[in-house]
């Protein structure tokens, strides 16, 4: 995915709950990893939900990478093949789900739009105190309530031999701002070619592809304190106005009210299931 950080902690898959969460639906957890954290490529048994507060979860499924911000969450489908990196101090929560009691599928990974009421519900069933009933009352509603984001916050890899070079270089450093000439000149191909190849592979112009790829990474580095200005400068945009247009342009919205609408969830909101404050 991204350039790895010196500090990063790789680990292997967590033993998923399996057998434990079998005498519930759903079995939700949280943590928060001191370092940033990057998970190996794994599977699970059972369906996954992954979401973030204070920071950004990014998640690789073959040639897909999905970025989760604050606001939004991952459903990975059981058994998919999926590694994640967790940015430093973020709060990780995640929830799994017996896929024969779970009353909906979602053909891949899927984002999910992360409300109020569905964070507080899986904060509820969290708890170890629960009896039965109350857990499957709780469980009902978050399959009400559990749905997928008009958004989906993917950036398409191209998968084709003769550009994924550029890829590569682009995830390392996305201010990488080598024209398609100047491309075409270092592979050796013509810039008509490396243009139909990102169309093709992708659906978007190289282009138009670049400039998602920037935004994902931005949404990493804005949720991680830094201010516009040095996250445009860190893209490779010329002024800040320049990158908040782009940044509008893939993800509907300026940074600041991007930012804005994922802090109108649940911190602070009252539980109205449990009678507690969200953690």
């Amino acid at each position: 995915m991204w350039r790895r950080e010196t500090s990063t902690v790789v680990r292997r898959a967590a033993a998923h709950p399996g057998q434990a969460v079998a005498p519930f639906v759903i079995l939700a957890e949280s943590q928060v990893p001191s370092v940033p954290t990057e998970w190996a490529p794994h599977s699970h048994q059972l369906h996954e939900l992954v979401w973030v507060r204070g920071g950004t979860l990014t998640s690789r499924v073959a040639d897909r990478v999905f970025t989760v911000s604050e606001g939004y969450g991952l459903w990975m489908p059981a058994g998919v093949v999926h590694g994640g990196r967790a940015t430093a101090g973020v709060r990780f929560h995640d929830a799994f789900f017996a896929p024969e009691r779970t009353p909906f599928t979602f053909e891949g990974p899927t984002a999910i739009t992360m409300t109020p009421v569905l964070e507080s519900l899986l904060a509820h069933l969290a708890r170890t105190d629960l009896d039965a009933a109350a857990r499957a009352r709780a469980e009902a509603v978050v399959f009400d309530v559990l749905q997928p984001s008009e958004r989906q916050f993917v950036l398409q890899l191209p998968g084709d031999s003769r550009i994924d070079a550029i890829a590569e270089a682009l995830l390392d450093d996305p201010a990488d701002c080598r024209s398609l000439d100047e491309w075409a000149r270092t592979l050796g191909i013509s810039d008509r070619t490396i243009a139909r190849a990102f169309r093709q592979a992708t659906g978007l112009s190289f282009a138009q592809w670049r400039q998602m790829l920037r935004a994902h990474r931005a949404l990493t580095l804005l949720s991680e304190g830094f201010d516009v200005q040095t996250v445009s400068d860190v893209l490779g945009y010329a002024q800040p106005s320049t990158f908040i247009a782009a940044f509008r342009r893939v993800m509907g919205a300026t940074p600041g009210a991007f930012f804005v609408a994922a802090d109108e969830t649940p911190d602070g909101v009252r539980n109205p299931v449990s009678g507690v404050r969200n953690s």
